[in-house]
């Protein structure tokens, strides 16, 4: 008996073009940052970093031209979900201190985390030899985020929340205000564990506290 014509065809597994498979480059991205993460960038390989994944090296080099290619990948991967995160914490519920408050912890925590250090200690290991590495590790990175701080800042100052005169320069200032005297001890193994929860929030409300200082719209009247 012959299927009916009328009768449903069964739908064809979605083919993706070559390189734009997001589940592969997933696959691939994880198991870079496994390798990169263990070996550090010179001693990671091309061959290691398709065991850990899982594919051929024909697949890989379909989604990256090359080891540099692929570690910057991995940073803007990351940064996307650091963005969404921070993004998240200036969208809390609560007045301007409370939203700055849950963004410097969330950066605290961010900046301090073992694996942000680990990226962190391979491209200032290579900034010298590798200037390009390191330049597209900042423009992935902290540009984005302080990008995004500074419009967040520009925002606040036209509704009356803050005095703002230079966005960019304040988001610096705040970042810095934010992971002072812990951020750097971490990078540079002066301190072998992250800050505790309690520690944070002081941190935080340290930092806001400065800011605000500087920044405060003054009172309607005044």
């Amino acid at each position: 008996m012959t299927d009916s014509p009328d009768a449903p065809a069964c739908p064809l597994p979605r083919r993706h073009a070559a390189g734009a498979d997001p589940r592969k480059r997933d696959q691939i991205l994880a198991g870079a940052w496994h390798e990169f993460m263990a070996k550090g960038f010179d001693a990671a390989t091309m061959q290691g970093i398709c065991r850990a994944a899982g594919v051929s090296k024909g697949t890989l080099y379909v989604y990256f031209h090359d080891k540099e290619d692929l570690f910057v990948a991995l940073v803007e991967h990351r940064r996307a979900q650091i963005a969404r995160q921070l993004g998240a914490a200036l969208s809390v519920p609560g007045g301007i201190e409370a939203r700055l408050t849950a963004y410097a912890a969330a950066l605290i925590r961010m900046q301090t985390s073992p694996d942000v250090l680990r990226a962190q200690r391979i491209v200032v290991a290579m900034a010298e030899r590798m200037p390009d590495l390191a330049r597209r590790f900042y423009d992935a990175g902290a540009r984005q985020v302080l990008g995004g701080l500074g419009r967040w800042l520009t925002e606040a100052e036209a509704e009356g929340l803050l005095r703002i005169p230079d966005p960019e320069r304040a988001a610096h200032q705040f970042v810095e205000l934010a992971t002072a005297g812990v951020w750097r001890q971490c990078l540079f193994g002066i301190r072998s564990k992250a800050p505790d929860p309690a520690e944070i929030d002081a941190l935080a409300a340290d930092a806001v506290r400065v800011f605000m200082a500087a920044h405060r719209a003054p009172a309607p009247g005044t």
